[in-house]
């Protein structure tokens, strides 16, 4: 997966359009990532403990990996795969060819 835990990104497609975010959880199996912010949900959540606070909470739900673009230097950017000469492999960002 190209995109990681971290990372800078911008909605591309969706109700979400244009919004920016950290990604803050990968979920490389389902092809999905959270970003910060971005498709966010209301839940009702109930008490469990006597202490706890109930009621309607904001949460961010999963978004589909291919909605998203890296951020690189303040544009969007495709993510691409480049071997050093040392044998480490490291993204690089395709519009500049900079590692990432």
């Amino acid at each position: 997966m190209k995109i990681r835990k971290g990372d800078m990104v911008k909605v591309i497609s969706g109700k979400d359009k244009g919004k920016e975010g950290v990604v803050s959880r990968v979920m490389p199996s389902e092809n999905k990532v959270i970003v910060d912010g971005v498709n966010v949900a209301k839940k009702h959540q109930k008490p469990r403990k006597a202490n706890e606070q109930g009621g309607v909470i904001d949460r961010d739900m999963p978004i589909d990996a291919s909605k998203v673009m890296l951020v690189h230097k303040g544009k969007t950017t495709r993510v691409g795969f480049k071997v050093n000469a040392d044998g480490t492999k490291v993204r690089i960002a395709r519009s500049s060819g900079e590692e990432v």
